[in-house]
């Protein structure tokens, strides 16, 4: 017990340290004196940021006589010059390269919202035309039910005849009936009687 409470003091002790420390990285921004004499002993009359190009006229070791973009000669210590893009140039090329892309990305949005509206509209259109055909193919189905249970009764009723004709032949075939039966009576009668009608 007594061997680790000064282990857990000196814990204590260091945990304020650790709660204010903050992360940090060394810089990338580089300034470079650009200098008339060729030992670069003499105050810099121009200052270089990182990044910035430069054609190399000579060189030695220590020292480079170069020219700038602006077509300005100076020398500068040959130690800071490297032939690959540092990263700072590499992180400004890549953010314009973003935002163009970004911009170009607007540009596309911008251009395909039109078409896309006409697709989706095309869509709901395609949606309705194929419920209403469903709806019409129900109906037919049903129609064609129908038809078939019409087909069915007529196969069944073809033979047969509508009552009211068959009630109007019946009304016609007593009356007939009826008719010759009088005919008949009378003829009988007037054969009885010698030609006379007798009633």
């Amino acid at each position: 017990m007594r061997k680790a409470f000064p282990l857990l003091a000196a814990l204590l002790l260091q945990a304020p340290v650790q709660a204010q420390t903050e992360t940090a990285y060394v810089t990338d921004n580089l300034r470079l004196g650009v200098h008339q004499a060729s030992d670069t002993s003499d105050r810099p009359f121009r200052t270089l940021e990182s990044g910035e190009p430069m054609d190399i006229i000579s060189r030695n070791r220590n020292y480079a006589n170069v020219r700038l973009s602006d077509g300005v000669e100076g020398y500068v210590k040959a130690t800071y010059l490297v032939f690959e893009k540092p990263a700072k140039l590499i992180v400004a090329e890549t953010e314009t390269e973003k935002v163009a892309l970004q911009k170009e990305l607007e540009g596309m949005k911008a251009a395909f919202a039109a078409p896309a509206a006409t697709i989706m509209s095309l869509e709901q259109q395609l949606a309705e035309s194929q419920a209403a055909t469903e709806t019409r193919a129900a109906q037919m189905s049903e129609l064609s039910v129908q038809v078939d249970e019409f087909r069915g009764r007529q196969d069944q009723f073809k033979y047969s005849l509508p009552i009211t004709w068959v009630g109007g032949a019946m009304f016609l075939c007593l009356l007939a009936g009826f008719l010759a039966g009088l005919w008949w009576v009378d003829h009988a009668s007037r054969k009885r009687h010698g030609g006379i009608r007798i009633y």
